[in-house]
């Protein structure tokens, strides 16, 4: 009963939490650009999303890019938005809340406040808005791949596709690490020795692996930074999945 009461009032602020936020910032729209405000719309999914589950996670993303649109967009107090740049910060709000609320409901104890650091928010805002409008796929895992070393604090990072190759330790999706043939204790021993494989997946299929190194002897990020980690890798999947245009040779 807890567990379905705690659902119930998930599910019910995702429907008016954004609405609520939304309409408190309508007298400083003119004030506070666009990209802010979305970024604040994403923290209230996240904090949905550590309350309930990933459901009301969903649903708290697509009631903040509704609201966002109506109430931030012109014309104001419509569903029509007229401007370009406004569509796409609508849809990268959208998809990122996707992103982080399943990521939020995957590990409650981020609480409200897991990926709601304004450096890990702008972060992914800026990597998925990079991935959509970039015509390289190798361009964008190259970006992925710069934005791991400073979020992660690592070494070296490079990026491979194709078909995987030896059993080097793996940061999982839930952001633990884990080594061949047991969970590795990252609080106790620290990141393992040599490189770290983080795989870069879209729909459910594999698209390459960014091969990770350590500075030997540095702490480990906090648990956030890892899960941020795995959605960055998760976008640089997704225009390697993206079908070849029609008349490419091959």
């Amino acid at each position: 009963m807890r567990i379905r009461l705690r659902d119930a009032v998930a599910a019910a602020a995702a429907l008016f939490a954004p609405f609520a936020v939304a309409l408190a910032l309508v007298p400083v729209r003119a004030d506070v650009s666009h990209t802010n405000v979305a970024l604040v719309l994403v923290v209230v999914v996240v904090a949905v999303s550590a309350l309930g589950n990933r459901y009301a996670g969903a649903l708290a993303a697509l009631s903040a890019a509704a609201w966002f649109d109506f109430f931030h967009t012109v014309p104001y107090e419509t569903l029509h938005i007229e401007q370009r740049s406004d569509v796409e910060t609508a849809l990268l709000l959208l998809v990122v809340g996707l992103a982080v609320s399943q990521l939020a409901a995957r590990a409650r104890l981020l609480g409200g406040v897991a990926v709601a650091d304004a450096g890990h928010l702008a972060r992914l805002h800026e990597t998925a808005r990079f991935a959509r409008f970039s015509t390289s796929p190798d361009d964008v895992a190259a970006h992925v791949r710069q934005e791991l070393v400073e979020l992660l604090g690592l070494r070296a990072c490079r990026f491979e596709r194709g078909s995987l190759l030896g059993h080097p330790a793996r940061l999982e999706q839930d952001g633990s690490v884990t080594v061949p043939d047991w969970v590795w204790d990252l609080d106790r021993q620290g990141w393992p020795e040599g490189e770290i494989e983080l795989r870069a997946t879209s729909g459910g299929h594999y698209e390459g692996r960014f091969m990770m190194t350590p500075v030997p002897g540095a702490p480990v990020p906090p648990l956030e930074a890892r899960l941020v980690a795995v959605t960055l890798a998760a976008q640089a999947a997704v225009p390697l999945d993206a079908p070849a245009p029609v008349g490419s040779g091959g």
